[in-house]
């Protein structure tokens, strides 16, 4: 038999419901308290950085536009250049918190067909790779073995980011505000 050990998996075993999102999850937490709780990194006028809940590898994050919106068409010009630009200083901040040696980056667009788990609000996924990342578990195994728990993931981001200029920083708790 085989065994993994993920003890930060109990949260999620015995969370008690009661925190469930009704509606879209992009359109909800930016709005709610608690952002580290709630993986939110940055913010910024239009685009919002969330952590990965079920990363691919430590980092992986979510450059969202805060509008509701599952095509590129209907942002404004406005909206598109505000999530380049948010795009662009959370690469900065992976760079800055865990040197990768690459990035994947990309979008499951076009609805359910895609692949994507929430498909009708569009995100951009930036994930950092390095050099030998990935190993015999996902073939074998049919497991991905994430290295790092979400929290410290967050509070290594949550750094590189305050870290950046033009930036507004209140705690370790609160997004970092682009200004």
């Amino acid at each position: 038999m085989d065994q993994l050990f993920a003890p930060w998996r109990i949260e999620w075993v015995e969370r008690d419901g009661e925190d469930a999102i009704d509606g879209c999850p992009f359109c909800v937490i930016p709005d709610r308290d608690a952002d580290r709780e709630h993986l939110l990194l940055a913010e910024s006028e239009h685009t919002v950085v969330l952590l990965n809940n079920y990363p691919y590898n430590p980092g992986h994050a979510m450059v969202i536009p805060r509008r509701h919106t599952g095509d590129w068409v209907d942002l404004s010009e406005a909206e598109l250049l505000d999530h380049a630009k948010l795009k662009r200083r959370t690469l900065s901040a992976l760079r800055s918190a865990f040197a990768p040696d690459g990035f994947n980056v990309g979008e499951n667009l076009g609805g359910a067909a895609a692949g994507g788990s929430i498909d009708d609000h569009l995100h951009t996924h930036v994930l950092p790779r390095w050099s030998g990342d990935t190993n015999f578990m996902p073939v074998v195994g049919d497991t991905k073995v994430v290295v790092e728990a979400l929290d410290d993931t967050y509070a290594k981001l949550h750094e590189a980011f305050a870290e950046q200029d033009g930036v507004t920083v209140a705690d370790g708790e609160t997004a970092v505000q682009i200004d």
